[in-house]
């Protein structure tokens, strides 16, 4: 079905079959995939008016569905704008995730172009807002583990990287990497991934076999760089030789795949799942530090990276209040800006109060969980905090 449309009518996904009306000499060739907004901005630059397009041959999301990421706020945003901006941010990121999952698994994907525009929009965040994107990979949806996981894994990566003084070009290939690692699990059978029972050995090995899964997966897409295979192909290896699949170990595991292997482990403990509780994110760290699998000087400068107490977790303070670290303080780790917004002395919701502990007669006692107080904090957040926190 052709259509004839003007150039602003263009959107990403369109196939042009040709160029009906244009200024200028510049020659342009016509028909192609339209894969992104800055085509259609050298389309435009190039005097391009009218074009003709087969719709059979396009490729759009539906109406209802998000095909880019909401605009990123200026770094200068306030803490609740920079929050609520991360959170749509997260929300469309979790969205496009899914869909590119069901393409990927139902061999329709085209290309991985979301891929990259996922990769760009959280690293874009990240180096505006880190915090509150931080803060976003700690409130966890058990039901949608698998979505939020690589979102949270590609969030995390990209602060590490930051930290570690990659550049753009390398933290994009980590973002990558971190998005695609688990994107086998789609095709290990849904009631095994969620089984709460006990796993038996075959079990184990059907969920393994999702790194040749997700290998066979990326496959027909033949630009994907190098080291992003490596990260899906090795970041359940270990340098202890403990992993798999092909039980490598030490320096045979490329750096990505080492700092793969950390953020991976350290999301899925404080994640709540069927088969597993989540452990808070002080318990997670102490145990990361503790694993003879992981690189530890890779893990130290992680700890590092994120804290002791990392943005987003959920703390006890010595004044009988619940609280939701807002921003680390690198002058002292142990007291980082918090918002308390629950008594435990009344068990009740409070108005929400911004602390600084470094300026403030209170302190820390503990890292707790949610379900440690029976704190439903995906729906609360969502629901209140972001609304009612001081602006």
């Amino acid at each position: 079905m052709l259509k004839q449309i003007s150039i602003d009518e263009l959107q990403p996904g369109m196939f042009v079959s040709q160029v009906l009306e244009q200024t200028g000499n510049i020659k342009v060739r016509s028909g192609g995939l339209v894969k992104t907004g800055r085509v259609i901005e050298q389309l435009r630059h190039k005097g391009i008016q009218r074009i003709e397009i087969d719709l059979t041959k396009s490729i759009l999301a539906p109406a209802n569905k998000p095909s880019s990421l909401p605009a990123i706020p200026p770094a200068a945003a306030s803490e609740k704008d920079a929050l609520a901006s991360a959170a749509a941010l997260f929300e469309t990121a979790v969205a496009m995730q899914k869909d590119l999952i069901d393409a990927l698994k139902n061999q329709t994907a085209q290309n991985l172009d979301v891929v990259e525009d996922l990769s760009n929009g959280i690293i874009d965040s990240v180096f505006h807002n880190r915090d509150a994107m931080a803060c976003l990979t700690m409130i966890k949806n058990a039901d949608r583990y698998m979505l939020e996981h690589s979102i949270n894994c590609s969030v995390l990566m990209a602060i590490f990287a930051n930290q570690l003084g990659y550049d753009r070009a390398t933290t994009n290939v980590l973002c990558t990497g971190s998005l695609l690692m688990d994107i086998g699990m789609a095709r290990v059978p849904a009631e095994l991934r969620n089984r709460s029972t006990q796993l038996t050995d075959n079990d184990w090995q059907i969920i393994r076999s999702h790194v040749e899964q997700g290998m066979e997966m990326i496959a027909p897409f033949k630009t994907l760089e190098e080291p992003v295979k490596m990260i899906i192909s090795e970041h359940h290896e270990r340098v202890d030789g403990s992993g798999y699949p092909t039980g490598l170990s030490g320096e045979n595991i490329t750096v990505f795949a080492r700092m793969a292997a950390i953020i991976d482990t350290y999301d899925a403990m404080i994640s709540e799942r069927s088969h597993q509780l989540a452990v808070a994110p002080a318990v997670a760290l102490k145990r990361l530090v503790q694993d003879s699998g992981l690189d530890q000087n890779l893990v130290r400068q992680f700890v590092r990276c994120i804290g002791v107490h990392p943005v987003g977790s959920l703390v006890q303070l010595k004044s009988g209040r619940l609280a939701i670290v807002a921003r680390t303080n690198e002058e002292d780790m142990l007291k980082p800006v918090v918002m308390s917004f629950y008594s435990l002395n009344s068990n009740n919701y409070s108005e929400i109060k911004r602390i600084d502990l470094a300026h403030a007669e209170d302190d820390i006692v503990k890292s707790v969980r949610p379900d440690d107080f029976g704190l439903n904090l995906p729906k609360f957040f969502k629901d209140i905090f972001i609304h009612q926190m001081p602006g």
